[in-house]
């Protein structure tokens, strides 16, 4: 049991930290008064002031008055603009900006909207910033395998593609890559892979200098509508793409000069036929060495023309096919274009010239033509981008008494953004295959498709597409027609 002194010491303590408690409340409470009362003197204070300011002002101004009435009175005239009251003061009656001024709430701040808020952000790998896609979807096509005889199927589709751009201060990289997959879920038995990937490289050298390397590869079935006639195959052979360039260019002055040289590598793979025996296509591989010399001038900023000249040879592995003819040529090109630069609504160049490449045997005729080729870029408002583009290619062949084609390439298409999270894209393309030994093939296509996005990272695609071939030669006609519709998922 606790003795009554011990109480006596509790109560003491208790009192003692009450008493504290309340000096300090007092305290907080006479610090706060002080504080209004400071105010108070301080705005009645600037309130003075602003009067004694008002009163010399108001003196200053009556003066003024009074010596121009004087003026007129002596002269009878005023040529004499009278200065205002502000520039005569001058400094003098500029108020000193107060230093406790209020800060305005984080909430009233403005804030800048996203350009795009569904445009992915892409992932931090080093110093590149890689951005992926992914589709998958099924598609419904009139004709599967694209040919004269294809047939109506359901197909599974799946693609990825991945993009990497470098952020490096001086030099740039970049890195494309891309894969799909076709299978057949009923109708016409498909089931192919196709992808490739490509990089480049630039220097920004000193002196004006600009060094640029590149390389790619792509690996597809062969299309079914390719100039080759194979013959009844059950499946379309592989064929595979190497590309190699290098180049160096200058600046001096208003001219500019440039030398690229390039290797292209294709492998034909082996054709199953259907009795069951394997069709070599070895004598099919070939290698294709080039070198392009290019100068131009600067008119302006925005408009500078050019001429270049190409030169190369075309080796094949085999130096004489199984048919007795010897398949490897020479290749010459000139061409003259202009680039364009006018910023963001238009850049990029278009030429036009001549091709040819010339067969060591002689009783193959040469592969000859006009050339021409586009790559133009316009953007007539904002979110809108319209893409010219066109291209001039040789197509080689070792079917009998012939040499290949060359083949004129043309697309066009407007990308939009509808609405922020709605995208859309169309396309119309022209393909003209004219051959070396007579005849043309005519490629007609138009595609439409739409994008909606459900946030930054999912959306759905709809796609629909026709394209129709008509051609000189027997057995080569054909229309397909398909709709596709799935997932894009993108980070």
């Amino acid at each position: 049991m606790s003795s009554p002194r011990s109480h006596v010491k509790a109560l003491s303590r208790h009192a003692s930290i009450l008493a504290c408690a309340t000096a300090m409340l007092v305290g907080s409470m006479a610090y706060g008064y002080a504080q209004q009362v400071s105010g108070l003197r301080i705005a009645s204070a600037e309130r003075s002031d602003d009067d004694l300011s008002t009163q010399a002002a108001s003196g200053a101004l009556a003066q003024q008055r009074r010596a121009v009435s004087d003026e007129v009175a002596e002269t009878g005239s005023f040529n004499t603009r009278a200065q205002t009251f502000e520039q005569q003061s001058g400094e003098a009656n500029e108020r000193a900006s107060r230093d406790n001024t209020r800060t305005s709430a984080i909430e009233a701040h403005s804030r800048n909207a996203e350009d795009n808020p569904y445009a992915p952000l892409g992932l931090r790998l080093g110093t590149f910033l890689l951005t992926p896609t992914l589709e998958q979807g099924l598609t419904w096509t009139s004709n599967a395998s694209g040919s004269a005889g294809g047939r109506e199927a359901v197909l599974s589709e799946t693609t990825l593609r991945l993009n990497a751009v470098s952020d490096w201060s001086r030099h740039g990289a970049s890195v494309q890559a891309d894969g799909s997959y076709r299978k057949s879920l009923s109708g016409e038995s498909i089931s192919d892979v196709n992808g490739g990937v490509s990089g480049d490289l630039r220097f920004d050298l000193a002196n004006g200098y600009t060094a640029r390397i590149g390389a790619s590869y792509r690996a597809s079935p062969e299309s079914a509508s390719s100039p080759v006639d194979l013959g009844n195959v059950t499946s379309r052979p592989l064929r595979q793409t190497w590309n190699a360039n290098a180049g160096l260019s200058r600046d001096l002055g208003k001219l500019a000069f440039g030398l690229n040289g390039a290797i292209s590598r294709d492998l034909y793979g082996s054709a199953d036929l259907a009795g069951g025996s394997v069709l070599s296509q070895s004598h099919r591989n070939s290698t294709l060495a080039s070198a392009t010399l290019r100068a131009g001038y600067e008119i302006s900023p925005a408009l500078a023309p050019f001429v270049e000249a190409e030169i190369g040879r075309r080796y094949y592995d085999q130096k004489v096919d199984p048919n007795g003819f010897e398949r490897s040529a020479n290749r010459y090109g000139l061409r003259a274009g202009l680039e364009l630069d006018l910023g963001e609504k238009l850049r990029g160049e278009v030429a036009a010239g001549w091709l040819t490449e010339r067969p060591d045997d002689q009783r193959l005729s040469a592969i000859s033509g006009p050339s021409m080729n586009a790559r133009l870029s316009w953007s007539p408002m904002r979110g809108t981008t319209v893409d010219l583009n066109a291209s001039t290619s040789v197509e080689t062949t070792t079917s009998v008494g012939q040499s290949g084609s060359l083949l004129y390439s043309g697309s066009l298409g407007v990308s939009r953004e509808i609405r922020a999270n709605l995208t859309g894209r169309a396309l119309v393309g022209l393909d003209l295959r004219d051959y070396s030994g007579g005849g043309r093939d005519l490629v007609m296509r138009g595609e439409t498709s739409l994008t909606w996005w459900m946030n930054r990272h999912a959306g759905i695609t709809g796609r629909a597409r026709h394209e129709i071939q008509r051609s000189t030669l027997a057995g080569r006609d054909y229309d397909a027609t398909s709709i596709y519709l799935g997932m894009t998922l993108q980070r």
